[in-house]
Order: structure tokens, then sequence, then C-alpha cells
């Protein structure tokens, strides 16, 4: 107990430290993490995941995920292509996963509790060899 006493300025870098190191993974899992294709495959397998492609519509013309529904990142509220069933998985799908990261947070906003990105994008989905479809021009 002494030696907390005398050295507190080193036991308070150590907690903060250790503060630090914590707080990114705190973060990630109430916001839950981006997914991976693997992962992304078994939800819709088994869950019934719905795949909603938040790029503009040209972009999901030259390539999306086969069976994702396009809903564009601006016009996502209120969409009537957005599930009904809010309790349904939902795995948002961009070009690099930063659109879909903000589509996420509305979704949850939403009350779709399970709505999450897939990681890394088209470029994630493309070097996994999943399959990718183009739309008719």
């Amino acid at each position: 107990m002494n030696f907390l006493l005398e050295n507190w300025i080193l036991v308070l870098a150590a907690v903060s430290s250790g503060a630090m190191l914590l707080w990114p993974a705190l973060v990630r899992s109430s916001q839950g993490a981006a997914l991976s294709p693997a992962q992304a495959v078994q939800l819709i397998n088994r869950e019934k995941a719905v795949l909603i492609d938040v790029c503009e519509p040209n972009e999901f013309a030259a390539a999306h995920v086969a069976g994702a529904r396009n809903i564009p990142l601006a016009s996502l509220e209120g969409h009537k292509s957005l599930p009904s069933n809010k309790t349904l998985p939902v795995v948002l799908i961009c070009q690099s996963g930063a659109r879909a990261g903000r589509a996420a947070a509305t979704l949850r906003k939403l009350g779709y509790e399970k709505a999450q990105v897939l990681g890394g994008g088209m470029k994630s989905w493309r070097d996994a060899n999943l399959p990718v479809e183009k739309s008719a021009a």
C-alpha cells in the first residue's frame, strides 16, 4: 500500500494507458465490428440476412454482390425496399465500407439492430472470389 501512495503518478499512468488500450475494443463492440465476406455469407445462409448496396445506381450497375438490393445512401431513410422485419440481419455494402458504415448507423437509429457492414466493401468481396453481378446497361 505504501508503494501505491509513494508512486501514485506511476499508478495513474498505468491505469490511463490500460484504459486507452481498451477504449477501441469497447467502441467497436458497441458499434458492431465489420463483417468479413465469410461471416456475411454465413449470415445470409443461416439467418436470411438482407444485402443492401448503398452505392449510387451507376456504381451498382457496374458491379454488385449477387442478390443485393440497391438503396443509395442519400435515399436510405424510409426507402420502400428496406425490409419491414427490423429483426432480420442487414448487411450493408459499398465500394470501400465507408458509406456502408454511415448507412449502418442510420439503420440502427431506425430500429434495425442487426445492421452490419461488410468490411472492405466490394473489394473484399471480390478478393474472396464471391459472386458479383453486373446490371444490364
